[in-house]
C-alpha cells in the first residue's frame, strides 16, 4: 500500500469516527497498521474508536502506544486522560497523575488556560489520595504561574483561600512542610482580602486562628492572630476565647490576661475560657469559693480545658473538699488520655496527680490512702521529689505500714533537715505511735520552719488534746492551737469540730459549742459527728426548728444508703411528735445507710407499732434481736406484738427465751401469763375445756412468779382474777387447777382448788388490785366475779346462800357506773345481773339496757339482751324488733340469732331450725347447739317426710347429722348433766355409723335418768343401749341391759332375744320370739318374728322348722321381704333348686328396686346353685349396666368372674378397680378379686409394671390386715411371681414367704368364727399351696414335716396323703431312676382317692411322662380335662389342655414316627384356643411345624406371628425368637436376620443374641 493510499485509509477513518460508524474506522486503522505498524494517528484513532465501542483495555493500549511512538504529540495523551476520567479502569487511579504531568509539561508552552485545567484536575487527584505535599506544591505552581500570567488581586485571594480549603482538612495527618504552607495560604489570602470586615473575612480569620490552635509550637503566631482579629472585630467571641485558653494552659494569665477573660465574661456571661479565667484569677488570689464557682461554671461550657480541671481540683483542696477534688482531677486525667499529646505536658499530668493523692490522703480512709499509694507510684521522679515523699509517708500512716513511713520520714529528715513537711510527718508518726512528747516537739520544729500552715497547728492541737491526763484536764494549749488553726484555715471543718468539743465537754458552752458544730458542718457536710453534735445540742436546748432545719438540709441532699444520723435523727423527732408515717420513711432511709444497725430497726419496729403495722413492726424487731441478741427490749417487743396479733405459742416462746436470761424479768412473766390466759379463753370458746383449764393454771403460775416480784402492781392482781373468772361456763368437774401456795397466803407448796374456790380466789385478786388502784373496769370484773359465783351456787344446788353475792355483784356494778358513767359495758353487766332469776328486777335491767344503748350506739350485746328481756316477760314483738337491731348492727353477733331462733321456735315457726343451723355456723354455743339438734333429732324421727324437699334441703344438702353430732359432742363435754342432750347424741351418733360413741352416749343418759320418776324414758333409753351394745357385740353386757328393764313391751323382748341369739343362745333366743309374738299387734312385726324365730330353728340345725316357720310367713297377708329372703337363702342352703327359685321368685315381687344388690346376689346364687355359670355372670353385669354408681355391685361382678368365668378375668379386674375407685370400702374387698383376676390372667411383676397381681394383692393385704383370703391371694401372688422368675433365668425373690403366709392365714381364721365351711376350705388351700411352693423351692424335707405334722392331727385326709406322697416322689423323680412299679400303684391309689381334684390327675400324668410312659401320661391328662369340664372349671380344662399338647409335641420333637400324636398336638391347641386365646397354644403349633418342617414357609410366618405380634408374653416371645433365628439360619435369609437381631437388642434378649454369636462364627 502507498503512502497515498495509507492516508486515504486515515481520512477514510477519520470520517468514519466523525460519522459514529466505529467499527469500520477500525478497519481502516487496522489496514494502515498492517502495512505501517507504527503509524501514529493509526494508533490515536483505534484508541478512539475502542473507547467509544467501550472497549477500554485495547483503547489504552493503542493510546500507550501511540505515545511511546510519539511521546511529545498531545493527541495520545489527551486521548489517554480522557479513556482514564470516563472509565473505571484498573490501572486509571495509578496511571492518571502521570498521564496529566506529561500534559502539564506538554501545555505549559502551548495553551496556559488549558495548564492550569490539568493542574486543577491534578490536585483534586492529589486531594482524594491525600497527598497533601503535592496538593500544596502543585496548587502553588498554578498561583506561582497565575501570578506570571498577570492574574489580578480577587483571583489570587481565591486561590490562596482555596488552597487553605485543601489543606485545612487533614492537618493530623501532615508533614511540617505544608503546614507551613497551609499558615502561609491563610495568611497571604488574608492579606489579599479586599472586604475588611466581612464574613468571609471572619470565617478565614476563624479558620486560620484554629488551625493555629492545632499547633503547639505556633504560640505566637497565635497570639499574633487573635490579637490581629480582636482588632479588627472588637466584639466576636471567638478570638478572645482561643486567646483566653491559650494563656490559660500556657499559665501566664497576667493582668491583660485578666482584662480579656473580663471581656469576654462581659460579652458572654456563661462563657466557659472567661470564666475559667476568672476562677484562676480569684485562685491565685485565694479567694477560693469564688474560683470553685467560676471553674465550675467555665468547666461547664470548656469541659476539655485541663488547666481548668486542675485548678478547680487545687481549688477544692484548699477549701477541705477531697471528693469533689478526686473527681475533678480524675476528670482532667481522662482529658488528658483522650486529647493524648496535645492535651498536657507530663508536669501538668504530675502535678493532677498530686492533687489526687493530697484529696484521696484528706479522706484518711484505708482505701483510699492505698489509692493515693497507686496515684503518687505513677507520678514520675516521686522518689526523688520531698513533697511526693511526704505524701507517700502519709498514706503509709493511713494504711498502717508505720515502719514504712518511718523510714521514709527519717530520709527526709536527714536529707531535707529545713523541710517543715518533713518535721510534720515526724510528728504524725510519733502521734500514731502515741508519742505525744516527741510528737509536739516534731510540730513545734515544723511550725518554726513554716509558722503559718493551720494543718500543723490542728495537728498539734490534736496532740495537746490526747496528751497525759494532765494536759486533759486543762485542754488550754490545744484551744490556742485550734483557734490559730482555725483563724489560718478558715475552711478546716474538723478543727471546728474540736473546738465543739472543747466548748461543750470542757468549758460547758452549749450555745457557742453548737455554733462550732454547725461551723464545722456547714464546712464539711460529710462530717457527720458534727452535724449530729450540732442537731442533738439543739434539741438540748430546745431550739427544735434548728434542728429539724439541719436534718432536712442533709436528708434533702443525701443520695441513697447516707446520712444515716441525719436520717435517725428526723425519723425519732417525728416519731415523737406523732408523725408515725414520716418517722417510717426516714427510719427506713436511715436503714438504707446501715441495714445492720439494731438500734435503726428498733425504732423503725416503734414508729410500725405507733401507726398500727404489727406485722411490719414484728419484723422489724425480730431483725433488730437477730442483729443484736443481747437485747431483751427487742425480743420483748417481738413477743409483745406477737400476742397482739394472737400469735400466742410463738409469743410464748419468746417470752421463755427472754426468762432463759432474765429470770426476774416481771414484763416477760406478764406477757406468759396473759398468752396462757387467752390460749385458755380460745380453748373455752371452741369448748376444749380441759386445755382450757391447764391453760389457765399455767398463766395463774406465771401471774404468781410476777406478782413475788412486784406485788405493788395492780394490772397483776386484776390479771389473776381475770383468770379465775374465765373458767365459770366450765363444768366443775373439770376444774382441778393447782394455785401456788403464795397466791393463798402460804409461804410454799401448791393447793388444787376447786370451781368455787377459784371463782373466790378470783374475787380476792379483784379487791388486791383495787386496793392499789380504784378504777371501774376492776370493779366491774368484781361485780361479775360475785355473779358468776352466785351462778355457779345456783347450778350446783348449793346449800349456801347465793342472794349475798348478788347483791355485792350489783353494789360493784353500781359503783363501776358511777366511776364511768359514760362506759357501756358496766351497764351492760348491771343490766345481765339485774334481770337474774335471783334479783329479778326487769325495770333496773331495762334501764340499764337502754342507758348501754346510749353509750354506745352499735351495741348488739345490750340490744340481744333487752331482747332476751322482753322475751323472758312474754313481749315477743318487742323482743324481736330488739333482736332485729342486734342483727343490723352486727350480723356476726351470735346470740341475738340464737333469740330469734327461741322465738321462730316459740311460735312455731319452720325457720326455727335454719336460725339453729346458722347460729352453729357462726360459732358454737349451747343454747344455739342443743337447739339444732333438738330440731335434727326431731326431722328425723318423722319418717314420712323423707321425700320433701325441706328434708332434702335441712337434712341431706346441710349435712345437718354430723354438724348437730359435732357441736352436740362439745355441749355435752361443758354440760355433762343433760340426759336429754347425751340422749340425742346417742341417736346422731348411731345416723354415723358410731356405735361405739352411740352406746357411751346412751349409757351416760341412762346413769342420769336412772333416778328420775319417769320410768318410760329410762326403759327407752336402755333400749337404745342395749340394742347399740348388741349391735356392737357386747352381747353380755347388752343382755344384763335388757334385763334391767320390765321387758313387757315389744322393743325391750325383741332387743333382749336378739342379744340372746348373737351371743349363741339360741334356744333362749328363740323362746324369747315366740314371748314377742304374744305381745305384737301388726301383721309385719309378726312377719319379722316369725323370720327370726325360724332363723333361731336353722341355727338349731332344725331345716324343717325353720321352713315352716319361713311357709308361715309367707302365707300372711303381707309377707316381708325379709322372710322371703331368709327362704331362698334356706332353699341354697338346703341345695333345694326349686324353693331357692320359687323363694325368689316371689320375693322379686315384692323388690322395688329391680337392680337392689341382695337381689343380684340371689339371683345369681341360684343360677351358680344351677350350674349356669355364664349366666351367674350375665346377671350381675346386667345389674352393673343398669346401676354403674353401685360400687357392690361391681365388687359382686369381679368376684363372680374370679369365681365362675376365668376366661373373662381381665373384666373382672378392671371391676374390681372400679369398685375400688368408687368405694374404698367396698373397694377392700374388691382388691382382692381385682388381684385374683389379674392372677387369672397371668399378670405379675415382670409382665405387667403398672398392674401386677402382686401389687394390688400388697395393698388388699395393707387395707385389710384381718382377712384370711388376703394373705392367702399373697401366698398365691407369689407363688406364680416366683415360678415367673424361674422362665425368666432369674432368681426368685420370696421363697422363704410361704410358710410366714400360711401362719399369717391361720391366724386370721382363728379370729373368724363365721362361715366355718368356707374358713375349712380356705385353710386347705392355703396348706396346700404353702406345701406346693415349698417342694418347687427345694425344700421337701420342710414340706414332709408339715404334711406329717397335718395328718397326725386329722389322718383322714386323702388331700393331705397326694401332697405328701408329692414330697416323698420328688427326690425318686429328680434321681431320673425308674420307679418300681409297687410304687406306681401306690401313687395311683392317692390319685383315685382325690378322683375329683384336676391338679391330681396332672401331677400323675407328670410322673408317668418322667417314666416315658406316654399312653399313661395321656390318659391322666384326658382325666383331668374331663374333671375339668364336668366341674365347669375353666382354668383346669386349659391347663388340661396345654399340658397334653406340650406332651404329645414332645413325642413329636424325639422324631417319634406316626401321625397320633401330631394329631394330637393339633387337635389340643384347637380345644385350647376355642377356649380362650393362648398365647403358648399358638406357639405350641408353630413348634410342630418346626419339628415337621423347619425351613418351611409356614414355619416361618407361625412364628414372626408369636415373634412380632403384640399380646404375646416376652418369656414365649423370646423362646420363640429363638426357633425363628434357627429357622433364618437354615434358610440363610441376612436380611430378616439382621430384622430379627435388631427386635431382640432392643427387648435386651441375650439368649438369642448368644445363639446369633454362636451360629454366625460357624
Amino acid at each position: 500500500m502507498s503512502s497515498k493510499e495509507v492516508k486515504t485509509a486515515l481520512k477514510s477513518a477519520r470520517d468514519a469516527i466523525r460519522n459514529k460508524e466505529y467499527k469500520e474506522a477500525l478497519k481502516h486503522c487496522k489496514t494502515v497498521l498492517k502495512q505501517e505498524k507504527n503509524n501514529y494517528n493509526a494508533w490515536v484513532f483505534i484508541g478512539v474508536a475502542a473507547a467509544e465501542l467501550e472497549q477500554p483495555d485495547q483503547a489504552q493500549g493503542a493510546y500507550k502506544k501511540a505515545a511511546e511512538l510519539e511521546p511529545e504529540q498531545l493527541l495520545a495523551w489527551q486521548g489517554l486522560a480522557s479513556l482514564y476520567e470516563k472509565c473505571n479502569h484498573i490501572n486509571a487511579k495509578d496511571d492518571l497523575p502521570g498521564v496529566y504531568r506529561k500534559l502539564l509539561d506538554l501545555y505549559e508552552s502551548v495553551d496556559r488556560q488549558k495548564w492550569c485545567d490539568v493542574c486543577k484536575k491534578l490536585v483534586d487527584l492529589y486531594h482524594q489520595e491525600r497527598r497533601h505535599l503535592e496538593v500544596a506544591q502543585t496548587w502553588y505552581r498554578l498561583i506561582k504561574t497565575r501570578q506570571e500570567d498577570g492574574a489580578d488581586r480577587q483571583e489570587l485571594y481565591e486561590l490562596w483561600r482555596k488552597l487553605s480549603q485543601l489543606l485545612a482538612e487533614n492537618i493530623e495527618d501532615q508533614n511540617n512542610e505544608t503546614q507551613q504552607m497551609l499558615l502561609t495560604a491563610f495568611e497571604n489570602a488574608l492579606d489579599l482580602a479586599d472586604n475588611i470586615p466581612s464574613e468571609d473575612h471572619q470565617v478565614l480569620y476563624r479558620n486560620f486562628i484554629q488551625c493555629l490552635s492545632k499547633f503547639p509550637h505556633e504560640t505566637n503566631r497565635l497570639r499574633k492572630a487573635c490579637e490581629g482579629m480582636i482588632a479588627v472585630y472588637p466584639t466576636v467571641q471567638y478570638p478572645l476565647e482561643v486567646l483566653c485558653l491559650y494563656l490559660i494552659d500556657s499559665g501566664s494569665l497576667t493582668d491583660e490576661g485578666h482584662q480579656y477573660c473580663c471581656k469576654l465574661v462581659e460579652m458572654n456571661s456563661k462563657s466557659g475560657p472567661g470564666l475559667i479565667g476568672l476562677g484562676i484569677t480569684a485562685l491565685q488570689d485565694k479567694k477560693y469559693e469564688d474560683a470553685i464557682s467560676h471553674l465550675t461554671e467555665g468547666l461547664k461550657e470548656s469541659p476539655l480545658c485541663i488547666a481548668g480541671w486542675c485548678h478547680l481540683a487545687e481549688a477544692q483542696v484548699k477549701v477541705h473538699r477531697p471528693k469533689e477534688a478526686i473527681l475533678s482531677c480524675n476528670q482532667a486525667l481522662k482529658t488528658m488520655d483522650n486529647l493524648g499529646a496535645s492535651g498536657g505536658s507530663l508536669h501538668r499530668k504530675n502535678l493532677c496527680l498530686r492533687l489526687k493523692a493530697e484529696a484521696l490522703l484528706k479522706l484518711s480512709d484505708g482505701a483510699s490512702s492505698e489509692e493515693a499509694v497507686r496515684t503518687l507510684a505513677q507520678v514520675s521522679d516521686a522518689d526523688n521529689t520531698p513533697g511526693l515523699l511526704v505524701l507517700q509517708g502519709l498514706a503509709c500512716l493511713n494504711i498502717g505500714a508505720v515502719d514504712k513511713a518511718t523510714k521514709i520520714m527519717e530520709d527526709l529528715v536527714t536529707s531535707y533537715p529545713d523541710l517543715a513537711e518533713a518535721h510534720a510527718l515526724e510528728a504524725r508518726v510519733h502521734f500514731i505511735k502515741k508519742d505525744y512528747v516527741q510528737a509536739e516537739m516534731s510540730f513545734q520544729r515544723a511550725l518554726e520552719k513554716d509558722a503559718e500552715a493551720a494543718e500543723y497547728h490542728y495537728q498539734l492541737g490534736l496532740t495537746y488534746w490526747f496528751m497525759g491526763e494532765e494536759t486533759k484536764r486543762d485542754r488550754t494549749k490545744a484551744l490556742t492551737h485550734f483557734l490559730k488553726a482555725a483563724k489560718l484555715d478558715a475552711h478546716m471543718g474538723k478543727v471546728f469540730c474540736y473546738l465543739g468539743h472543747y466548748y461543750r465537754d470542757v468549758a460547758g458552752d452549749k450555745q457557742r459549742a453548737r455554733g462550732c458544730y454547725r461551723k464545722a458542718f456547714e464546712l464539711d457536710d460529710s462530717d457527720a459527728a458534727s452535724g449530729a453534735a450540732a442537731v442533738d445540742l439543739s434539741v438540748e436546748l430546745e431550739d427544735t426548728d434548728t434542728a429539724l432545719a439541719i436534718l432536712t438540709a442533709v436528708t434533702q441532699k443525701a443520695s441513697a444508703g447516707a446520712a444515716k444520723w441525719a436520717w435517725l435523727r428526723r425519723g425519732l423527732y417525728y416519731l415523737k411528735a406523732g408523725q408515725h408515717s414520716q418517722a417510717v420513711a426516714d427510719l427506713q432511709a436511715a436503714l438504707r445507710a446501715d441495714p445492720k444497725d439494731s438500734n435503726c430497726w428498733e425504732s423503725l419496729g416503734e414508729a410500725y407499732l405507733s401507726r398500727g403495722g404489727y406485722t411490719t413492726a414484728l419484723k422489724s424487731f425480730t431483725r433488730a434481736s437477730e442483729l443484736n441478741p443481747d437485747s431483751t427490749y427487742s425480743v420483748f417487743k417481738v413477743a409483745a406484738i406477737q400476742q397482739i396479733l394472737g400469735r400466742y405459742s410463738e409469743a410464748i416462746a419468746q417470752y421463755q427465751l427472754i426468762l432463759k436470761k432474765k429470770e426476774d424479768y416481771v414484763p416477760a412473766l406478764k406477757g406468759l401469763g396473759e398468752c396462757h390466759l387467752m390460749l385458755g379463753k380460745a380453748a373455752l370458746v371452741d369448748f376444749l375445756d380441759g386445755k382450757a383449764v391447764d391453760y389457765v393454771g399455767k398463766a395463774l403460775g406465771y401471774f404468781t412468779r410476777a406478782l413475788q416480784l412486784r406485788a405493788d402492781v395492780s394490772c397483776l392482781w386484776k390479771l389473776v382474777g381475770d383468770a379465775c373468772t374465765c373458767l365459770h361456763p366450765v363444768s366443775p368437774s373439770k376444774v382441778h387447777v393447782h394455785v401456788s401456795g403464795a397466791l393463798l397466803g402460804q409461804q410454799e407448796g401448791q393447793e388444787v382448788l376447786k370451781k368455787d374456790e377459784l371463782l373466790h380466789l378470783g374475787g380476792r385478786c379483784y379487791g388486791r388490785a383495787l386496793k392499789l388502784m380504784s378504777t371501774s373496769n376492776t370493779w366491774c370484773d368484781l361485780g361479775i366475779n360475785y355473779y358468776r359465783q352466785a351462778q355457779h351456787l345456783a347450778e350446783t344446788g348449793s346449800s349456801m346462800n347465793y342472794t349475798e353475792l348478788l347483791e355485792k355483784s350489783l353494789h360493784c356494778l353500781k359503783k363501776a357506773v358511777r366511776l364511768d358513767s359514760h362506759n357501756h359495758s358496766h351497764w351492760n353487766a348491771l343490766g345481765v345481773v339485774a334481770c337474774y332469776h335471783g334479783v329479778g328486777n326487769y325495770a333496773l335491767a331495762q334501764h340499764c339496757f337502754i342507758k348501754s344503748i346510749q353509750a354506745e350506739q352499735t351495741n348488739a350485746a345490750a340490744w340481744t339482751n333487752l331482747g332476751v328481756l322482753y322475751l323472758a316477760t312474754e313481749n315477743i314483738e318487742q323482743a324481736h324488733e330488739a333482736f332485729k337491731m342486734a342483727q343490723s348492727l352486727d350480723p356476726s353477733y351470735l346470740l341475738c340469732w340464737i333469740g330469734q331462733a327461741l322465738i321462730a321456735e316459740r311460735v312455731g315457726s319452720y325457720d326455727a331450725m335454719d336460725l339453729f343451723r346458722h347460729t352453729t355456723e357462726l360459732s358454737m354455743h349451747t343454747e344455739g347447739a342443743i337447739g339444732y339438734a333438738y330440731w335434727v333429732c326431731t326431722t328425723l324421727q318423722d319418717k314420712t317426710n323423707r321425700e320433701t324437699e325441706l328434708y332434702q334441703y335441712n337434712i341431706l344438702q346441710m349435712n345437718a347429722v354430723p354438724a348437730a353430732q359435732g357441736v352436740l359432742c362439745k355441749y355435752v363435754e361443758r354440760i355433762q348433766n343433760s340426759a336429754p342432750a347425751f340422749t340425742m347424741l346417742g341417736y346422731l351418733n348411731e345416723h354415723l355409723q358410731l356405735k361405739g360413741e352411740a352406746a357411751e352416749a346412751y349409757r351416760r343418759a341412762a346413769a342420769l335418768l336412772h333416778s328420775v320418776e319417769d320410768q318410760h324414758t329410762y326403759n327407752a333409753t336402755v333400749r337404745n343401749w342395749g340394742r347399740l351394745l348388741c349391735s356392737l357385740g357386747d352381747y353380755d353386757r347388752a343382755i344384763q341391759a335388757f334385763k334391767s328393764t320390765p321387758l313387757a313391751e315389744l322393743g325391750d323382748i325383741i332387743g333382749f332375744a336378739l342379744a340372746l341369739f348373737m351371743k349363741g343362745l339360741f334356744k333362749e333366743s328363740g323362746s324369747a320370739y315366740e314371748r314377742a309374738l304374744t305381745v305384737c299387734k301388726s301383721e309385719q312385726d309378726r312377719a319379722h318374728i316369725l323370720t327370726a324365730i325360724a332363723i333361731t330353728e336353722y341355727k338349731q340345725g332344725k331345716m324343717d322348722a325353720a321352713k315352716s316357720f319361713l311357709f308361715k310367713c309367707s302365707i300372711l297377708k303381707e309377707p316381708t321381704a325379709q322372710s322371703l329372703q331368709a327362704l331362698c337363702a334356706l332353699g341354697l342352703a338346703m341345695q333345694d333348686a326349686t324353693l331357692s327359685k320359687a323363694a325368689l321368685k316371689e320375693l322379686l315381687k315384692h323388690i322395688k328396686h329391680k337392680n337392689d344388690y341382695h337381689r343380684c346376689l340371689l339371683t345369681s346364687a341360684v343360677y351358680a346353685l344351677q350350674g349356669q355359670s355364664v349366666a351367674v355372670q350375665r346377671q350381675v353385669a346386667k345389674a352393673v349396666h343398669s346401676n354403674p354408681a353401685d360400687p357392690a355391685l361391681w365388687s359382686l361382678l369381679s368376684r363372680i368372674v374370679a369365681q365362675y368365668t376365668q376366661q373373662s378375668a381381665k373384666g373382672g379386674a378392671v371391676a374390681g378397680s372400679v369398685a375400688h375407685i368408687l368405694d374404698l370400702n367396698h373397694g377392700k374387698k374388691a382388691l382382692l378379686y381385682t388381684a385374683v383376676n389379674q392372677l387369672a390372667i397371668g399378670s405379675s411383676t415382670a409382665e405387667d409394671e403398672s398392674n401386677t397381681a402382686l401389687k394390688t394383692i400388697q395393698k388388699a393385704a395393707f387395707l385389710s390386715p384381718d382377712d384370711p383370703a388376703v394373705w392367702a391371694g399373697l401366698m398365691a401372688a407369689c407363688y406364680a411371681d416366683d415360678k415367673l422368675a424361674l422362665v425368666r433365668n432369674t432368681q426368685p425373690k420370696r421363697i422363704d414367704l410361704y410358710l410366714p403366709l400360711q401362719s399369717a392365714v391361720a391366724a386370721s381364721l382363728k379370729e373368724k368364727e363365721i362361715l366355718q365351711n368356707y374358713n375349712q376350705l380356705l385353710e386347705k388351700w392355703s396348706f396346700k399351696q404353702a406345701v406346693t411352693g415349698l417342694i418347687d423351692t427345694g425344700k421337701s424335707s420342710e414340706a414332709e414335716s408339715l404334711c406329717t405334722q397335718n395328718l397326725k392331727n386329722n389322718p383322714d385326709q386323702p388331700a393331705v396323703i397326694l401332697l405328701l406322697r408329692q414330697v416323698q416322689c420328688t427326690s425318686l423323680l429328680e434321681s431320673q431312676k425308674p420307679l418300681p412299679d409297687a410304687v406306681l400303684e401306690e401313687l395311683q391309689k392317692t390319685v383315685m382317692s382325690n378322683s375329683s381334684s384336676v391338679p391330681a390327675w396332672q401331677w400323675l400324668a407328670q410322673v408317668y411322662q418322667s417314666q416315658g410312659m406316654m399312653g399313661a401320661a395321656e390318659m391322666c391328662y384326658r382325666k383331668s380335662l374331663q374333671v375339668a369340664s364336668q366341674q365347669g372349671n375353666w382354668s383346669g380344662k386349659l391347663s388340661s389342655l396345654l399340658r397334653l399338647a406340650l406332651l404329645a409335641l414332645e413325642v413329636c420333637m424325639a422324631n417319634v414316627s406316626g401321625d397320633h400324636w401330631s394329631s394330637l398336638v393339633q387337635e389340643a391347641t384347637s380345644e385350647a384356643l376355642k377356649v380362650c386365646f393362648s398365647p403358648l397354644a399358638v406357639f405350641l403349633q408353630a413348634l410342630l411345624q418346626f419339628s415337621h418342617k423347619m425351613g418351611a414357609r409356614e414355619t416361618r410366618r407361625l412364628l414372626e406371628r408369636v415373634v412380632y405380634q403384640t399380646g404375646y408374653p416376652s418369656s414365649i416371645v423370646s423362646t420363640a425368637r429363638w426357633y425363628l433365628l434357627r429357622h433364618l439360619y437354615a434358610k440363610d435369609d441376612h436380611e430378616l436376620i439382621d430384622v430379627l437381631v435388631r427386635h431382640a437388642e432392643t427387648h435386651g434378649d441375650k439368649r438369642m443374641l448368644e445363639l446369633h454369636r454362636k451360629l454366625s462364627a460357624q
